[in-house]
C-alpha cells in the first residue's frame, strides 16, 4: 500500500503532467458581443505602425517565432499555439485570449518570442505590439514532432491541412459582395478565445468575434486534426447594413493555368494552381457536379443551383509531382477543402467567382453558398457546417470522376475537320469505372445549357484508354454566339450514371483553343 505522503506526491505529479479541462466559456458571450457590435457604428481596427505595413514579403517572412516558447508547450497537451506577428498584409492586431482552468486571460505579446532579420527592425518593434493571429500545431505523424495544421491570420481567413498536405487554399468566416460591381468588403476577426484542451485530447475549441462595415458575427470552431482535419463551424451573423451577396462558408484559392487552359508565355511548368475544380453534391438529385476552374479573360460569376445541397468544395485532383514539376511550391501537395452543411442552411445556390490573374501570387478563385433568404439591415442568420481539409477524396465521393480536361481546335489533325468548332476531351476514372471491362458498352450523354442557342454538338463518343486505364469522352462542338453557354457531359451504363456530371464554359473553351499552348 502507498503511504498518504506517497499518494499525495503522485497526485501532485499528475497535476504537473496533465492539464485540467478549461472552465466553461459560453458561446452566448461571443454572440452577445457580436450583437452589440452590430447595434453600434462600425469602427475599423486600428492599423499597426506604417513601417510594419510597408515590410516587403521577404522581410516579413524573415520574422521567426521560436517554437520553444509556444503556448501550452509545458504539460501533456497535444496542441500548442504559435503567435503570428503583424506586418506586410497583416495590418492590424487581434486580441488573443486563453481559457483554462483558472478562467479567461489575455495572451500577452512577447517581443522576445521572435527573431528579426536585422537589429534595426527589432528595436523598432513596440513591446506591446500585439498579435496578428495564431498557428496551431499538433503531432500529425507517428513521431513527437509538432506540425502546423491550422492558421488564423488576416481578415477572416484561416487555412488548414491534413497529414499529407502543405498549406494552399484558405477558408473565410464570411464573404461580402464578392465579385459585385459595388465592391467587396472584408470583415475581420477582431478577437479570439482559445480553450486549452485537457491532457492527451485530440480536439480543441476556438471562439472568434468578427466585425466589418456591414456585418458582425460570433463563431465557434471545434477542431479535429488528422489525415483529414475537420473543423466544425457554428456561426451567428448580425447584419448592420444590407448585403446584396452574402457568402457562407467561403473558400478562396488560386488557379493560374492548367491542362485545360493556355500556358502563359515563358512558363516551363506544366500547371500552376492550388485547386483545379469546384465539386458540388446535390443530394436532391443525387448528382455530383464537377466544374474545372479557369483563369478567365474577364471576371466570371457562375450561379449553380441545387435541389438540396449535400456539400461543395474546391478540390486539387492533380496530386502527382510530374503534373507541376515545381520542387519549391509543391502544388501537388496542396489540400482540398469540403463544406458539409449541418444546420440552418436555407435554399440558395453555390457561387463560383473566377478573377483574371497574371500571377500565381494572387488568389483569384472564390466559392461560397449564397442563401436565398434576405440579408437586410437588422437580419440575424444562424448556421453550422463541417469544413474538412485533406486529399482529393475529402468529399467521400463514390462516383467516377473527371480527372483531365483538354480543349483544342476542331479543325485540325487530331481534332476534326469542322471550322469554328472545338474538340473537347474529358478523361474519367475511379468509382464504378474501376470494375468495368474495356469492352463495356459505356455511353456518353452530352448537352448544352445556359444561353446555348446556336450551339451544335456535332459528335461525341466514349473509348477506353488502355495506356492510362481510364475512359475518355470526346466531343466535337460548334459554339453559338451566347457567352454563357455551358457544356455538360457524363458517362452512363444501362441508363445508370457511372460518373459525376462534368460542366464547362464554352466561351472559355473557345478562348483556350484559339490561344493554343
Amino acid at each position: 500500500m502507498r503511504s498518504g505522503t506517497g499518494l499525495l506526491a503522485l497526485l501532485m505529479l499528475q497535476c504537473l503532467l496533465y492539464t485540467f479541462p478549461a472552465q466553461a466559456f459560453e458561446f452566448e458571450k461571443v454572440v452577445d458581443r457580436a450583437r452589440a457590435l452590430a447595434e453600434g457604428k462600425y469602427e475599423p481596427p486600428p492599423e499597426v505602425p506604417a513601417f510594419l505595413r510597408e515590410l516587403n514579403y521577404q522581410d516579413y517572412q524573415a520574422i521567426r517565432f521560436n517554437p520553444e516558447v509556444s503556448l501550452w508547450r509545458e504539460g501533456r497537451s497535444r496542441f500548442q499555439v504559435m503567435t503570428v506577428p503583424p506586418g506586410n498584409f497583416y495590418t492590424h492586431t487581434v486580441q488573443l485570449n486563453e481559457i483554462d482552468a483558472d478562467g479567461v486571460k489575455p495572451i500577452p505579446f512577447d517581443k522576445s518570442a521572435y527573431s528579426f532579420p536585422n537589429s534595426d527592425l527589432a528595436k523598432r518593434i513596440p513591446a506591446n505590439l500585439g498579435h496578428a493571429g495564431f498557428k496551431l500545431t499538433y503531432p500529425l505523424g507517428e513521431g513527437a514532432e509538432y506540425n502546423q495544421f491550422l492558421v488564423f491570420a488576416g481578415a477572416s481567413y484561416f487555412r488548414g491541412v491534413g497529414t499529407e498536405n502543405r498549406f494552399g487554399l484558405s477558408a473565410r468566416g464570411i464573404a461580402v459582395n464578392t465579385g459585385l460591381p459595388s465592391g467587396e468588403e472584408f470583415p475581420s476577426f477582431v478577437e479570439f478565445w482559445l480553450e486549452r484542451p485537457g491532457g492527451g485530447s485530440d480536439r480543441m475549441r476556438v471562439y472568434g468575434l468578427l466585425n466589418g462595415p456591414s456585418v458582425s458575427g460570433a463563431y465557434r470552431f471545434d477542431i479535429h486534426p488528422g489525415s483529414i482535419t475537420r473543423v466544425e463551424v457554428t456561426a451567428e451573423l448580425f447584419f448592420r447594413n444590407a448585403v446584396d451577396q452574402p457568402g457562407l462558408a467561403p473558400l478562396t484559392s488560386m488557379f493560374y493555368y492548367g491542362e485545360n487552359t493556355k500556358r502563359p508565355a515563358g512558363e516551363w511548368r506544366p500547371q500552376v494552381h492550388d485547386s483545379d475544380g469546384l465539386l458540388i453534391h446535390d443530394e436532391g438529385s443525387g448528382e455530383w457536379l464537377w466544374r474545372p476552374l479557369v483563369n478567365p479573360s474577364r471576371l466570371n460569376l457562375s450561379y449553380l443551383q441545387v435541389k438540396r445541397l449535400g456539400g461543395f468544395g474546391l478540390i486539387q485532383r492533380d496530386t502527382a509531382f510530374h503534373q507541376f514539376e515545381d520542387a519549391e511550391a509543391r502544388y501537388d501537395l496542396r489540400p482540398s477543402a469540403w463544406v458539409s452543411p449541418r444546420q440552418g442552411w436555407s435554399d440558395g445556390e453555390v457561387v463560383l467567382v473566377e478573377i483574371p490573374t497574371n500571377s500565381e501570387t494572387n488568389d483569384n478563385i472564390v466559392a461560397f453558398w449564397k442563401p436565398a433568404e434576405d440579408a437586410s439591415a437588422g437580419t440575424r442568420q444562424q448556421f453550422a457546417y463541417t469544413l474538412s481539409f485533406g486529399g482529393p477524396d475529402v468529399a467521400g465521393q463514390d462516383s467516377g470522376r473527371a480527372i483531365k480536361t483538354f480543349v483544342g481546335d476542331g479543325n485540325r489533325t487530331g481534332g476534326g475537320a469542322v471550322e469554328n468548332s472545338l474538340r473537347i476531351i474529358v478523361d474519367f476514372a475511379g468509382g464504378p469505372l474501376e470494375k468495368l471491362k474495356p469492352d463495356a458498352p459505356v455511353i456518353g450523354t452530352v448537352s448544352a445549357g445556359g444561353g446555348s442557342e446556336g450551339t451544335e454538338i456535332l459528335e461525341h463518343y466514349v473509348e477506353f484508354i488502355e495506356a492510362d486505364n481510364n475512359w475518355r469522352l470526346s466531343m466535337l462542338v460548334r459554339p453559338g454566339k451566347a457567352t454563357n453557354s455551358v457544356l455538360r457531359g457524363q458517362l452512363m451504363l444501362d441508363d445508370q450514371p457511372l460518373t459525376e456530371v462534368w460542366t464547362y464554359s464554352l466561351s472559355e473553351a473557345a478562348r483556350a483553343a484559339q490561344a493554343g499552348s
